[in-house]
C-alpha cells in the first residue's frame, strides 16, 4: 500500500481502529475531516457501530489492496465475487452497512448494499417483499385498492409500448411517490426496532 500513515477512527460504542490512511481516505466524509481537522486524536464516527465500522473497514481495505489494472479481467471479476460474499450478512447488518456507507460516503459500498436489497426486492410482490422484510401492511383494504388503482400501471405486466408507460407514470408520479414513501418510512423503521 502506498500510505504507511495511520488514521485513528473511534466509533459510537468506542471501539478504535487504526487503519493505513489509504483505507481510511476510501471514505469522503472521512478525507474531508483530514483535510478541514487535525486527525491527530482519532476521528469520532458517532453513527457507526464498532462491529459495523469493523465490516466498513475490511470492506475499504480489500478494495484498496486490489490491484487497480484496469485489463486485469479477473482481478475484477475476483474483486466482483468478493464483494457478493461481503454483502451475504442479515438483514439488520444490510440496513447498518447501508447507513454507514451513507454516512461515511463510501459511494461503492452504498451502491453495493443498496444493489443488494434492490436485488432482494426484484420481482418480488408486495405481500412477498412485506415478508422477506418483515414489515406490517399497515393499509387498510380500501387503501390499498385506492393506491393500486391510481397506480395501475405499476401492477399490469403488459403494457404496449413505453411511450404510454412513460405517460402513465408521469400522471400518477405524486401517487407512486406517495405509496413508495409509506413503505420506505415502514421498512426504515423495521430496521432500528
Amino acid at each position: 500500500m502506498a500510505s504507511t500513515k495511520k488514521i485513528t477512527l473511534k466509533s459510537s460504542d468506542g471501539e478504535t481502529f487504526d487503519v493505513d490512511q489509504a483505507v481510511a481516505l476510501q471514505s469522503q466524509t472521512i478525507k474531508h475531516v483530514i483535510e478541514d481537522v487535525c486527525a491527530d486524536n482519532g476521528i469520532p464516527l458517532p453513527n457507526v457501530t464498532g462491529k459495523i465500522l469493523a465490516k466498513v473497514i475490511e470492506y475499504c481495505k480489500k478494495h484498496v489492496e486490489m490491484p487497480k489494472d484496469a485489463d486485469d479481467r479477473a482481478t475484477e471479476d475476483e474483486l466482483k465475487a468478493w464483494d457478493t460474499e461481503f454483502v451475504k450478512v442479515d438483514q439488520a447488518v444490510l440496513f447498518y452497512l447501508i447507513l454507514a456507507a451513507n454516512y461515511l460516503n463510501i459511494k461503492s459500498l452504498l451502491s453495493l448494499t443498496c444493489q443488494t436489497v434492490a436485488d432482494m426486492i426484484k420481482g418480488k410482490t408486495p405481500e412477498e417483499i412485506r415478508r422477506t422484510f418483515n414489515i406490517k401492511d399497515e393499509f387498510t383494504p380500501e387503501e390499498e385498492e385506492e393506491v393500486r388503482r391510481e397506480n395501475q400501471w405499476a401492477f399490469e405486466r403488459n403494457i404496449k409500448n413505453a411511450e404510454e408507460e412513460v405517460e402513465v407514470r408521469r400522471e400518477n408520479q405524486w401517487a407512486s411517490e406517495w405509496a413508495f414513501a409509506e413503505e420506505e418510512e415502514v421498512l426504515w423503521q423495521w430496521a432500528f426496532e
